[in-house]
């Protein structure tokens, strides 16, 4: 039942427990009980808003920094992860494979920010070999919802 109730959690954090009970066909004291359980054992850990925020007037720049690294000995990637993670601009870290070693997402105001972190901060870590950085230049789908939807011509074909 917990990798059921995770399903629809992760696609609707706004879910009422109660419509999830009965999708689910049990009770919605059990149902409030497994998610609080999953909470303290921090299975869940936190409930978040996706926002398009190409809508609005804020202005966002996003930057995935591809990180090779020197491992630490006995502490592998770990150590210089949460160095990294650590910084309030970084949103994301993720241990990779392939020719880098960590997935660095990074939110700024500007490219001159976003830039200015990698080569203030990030390069001038004593573990950090090299970096790469991509800028997100549009969002066409995010955490599984697609962002950038047509909108379906329902008129009627009409042919003479």
């Amino acid at each position: 039942m917990r990798e059921q109730i995770l399903t629809f959690l992760e696609k609707n954090s706004k879910i009422d427990l109660a419509e999830l009970a009965v999708l689910l066909g049990s009770s919605e004291d059990v149902i409030l009980k497994e998610v609080q359980a999953m909470e303290q054992e921090h299975v869940i850990c936190g409930y978040h808003t996706l926002i398009d925020w190409e809508k609005t007037n804020s202005e966002k720049v996003t930057a995935l920094i591809e990180v090779r690294v020197t491992p630490q000995r006995g502490q592998g990637f770990d150590s210089i992860a949460e160095r990294i993670y650590n910084y309030p601009e970084v949103q994301s870290v993720y241990l990779i494979s392939g020719a880098y070693d960590l997935l660095v997402i990074l939110q700024g105001k500007t490219l001159r920010e976003v830039s200015g972190f990698v080569t203030d901060k990030l390069s001038t870590l004593d573990s950090v070999l090299s970096t790469a950085t991509h800028f997100i230049l549009k969002k066409y789908k995010d955490y599984g919802t697609i962002l950038d939807k047509k909108e379906k011509d329902e008129r009627m074909l009409v042919t003479p």
